[in-house]
């Protein structure tokens, strides 16, 4: 794997390596999220215009994916300007819309603890990944609160309702098997070795593959979820249509070639 670039910005890390992102929470050993919006929105877009980009991997520094949001500094901001309270967590909101947002696939590599806030950003993920050791809960609730980043729609999507009630209202710490069982991961690596799995099955999906192929087939497979079905169905003949013109165009200029050669 080699590095192509590295840029460090506060407690986050991003580097691409064979056409592949990688954004490391880099504020270990909890790798809290300072503010719900960990990273400016305007960086993030930044970084991911790269249209060379096959995938992103989300991962933790050390030991730990993410022990949540850091809510002794949301509730000193409340202090000083209730409303500010929504501005920050509706930022963090459209950060994870723009992760789930790719038309690239999105893996998040979960060792350890994966709780609160950090949870809401491994369910914008389109793949979760967890070591067999991994340990994933939304706590809020035993505070008083409740995940306010998008993680009630998320998990009753992956789960079901009945145990995204039960895993949020209970406020319960769930281990990777459990995870898997009920949905809130699609793998379990083993031990500490999220990050390795997830970089295997990205080079399986992604590789040799061109990029316009990967970027259609996110993008229809997305619209599956936000588009009605007649109009989803209709993007999809498009998309295959447009991949199509592209193989052709290169069959006939190998054709071409082969020929000349």
């Amino acid at each position: 794997m080699d590095e192509m670039k590295t840029v460090q910005q506060d407690d986050i890390r991003f580097e691409v390596r064979d056409n592949i992102a990688i954004l490391t929470l880099s504020g270990a050993p909890g790798n809290y999220l300072k503010t719900p919006a960990f990273m400016p929105l305007s960086q993030f877009s930044q970084w991911m215009s790269d249209e060379s980009l096959k995938g992103l991997i989300i991962r933790g520094e050390g030991r730990n994916f993410s022990a949540g949001g850091d809510l002794t500094k949301l509730f000193t901001a409340m202090d000083e300007d209730d409303s500010v309270t929504e501005t920050l967590m509706t930022e963090g909101g459209e950060l994870l819309r723009a992760i789930e947002n790719l038309d690239i696939p999105v893996i998040a590599a979960i060792n350890r603890v994966c709780f609160g806030g950090g949870l809401e950003l491994a369910l914008a993920c389109h793949i979760r990944v967890a070591s067999e050791n991994a340990l994933l809960a939304f706590p809020e609730v035993n505070r008083n609160l409740m995940p306010g980043m998008g993680g009630t729609f998320r998990l009753p999507a992956v789960t079901g309702l009945f145990h995204a009630a039960g895993m949020i209202l209970g406020g319960d710490t769930i281990d990777a098997v459990t995870a898997k069982e009920t949905g809130v991961i699609d793998h379990i690596a083993p031990r500490d070795q999220a990050f390795d799995y997830a970089w295997r099955l990205m080079l399986k999906m992604t590789h040799d593959r061109p990029v316009v192929v990967i970027r259609n087939i996110m993008t229809a497979l997305r619209n599956s979820l936000c588009l009605a079905p007649d109009e989803a169905i209709k993007e999809e003949t498009r998309l295959f249509c447009e991949l199509a013109r592209i193989e052709s165009a290169r069959r006939k200029q190998e054709d071409g070639n082969t020929m000349g050669s």
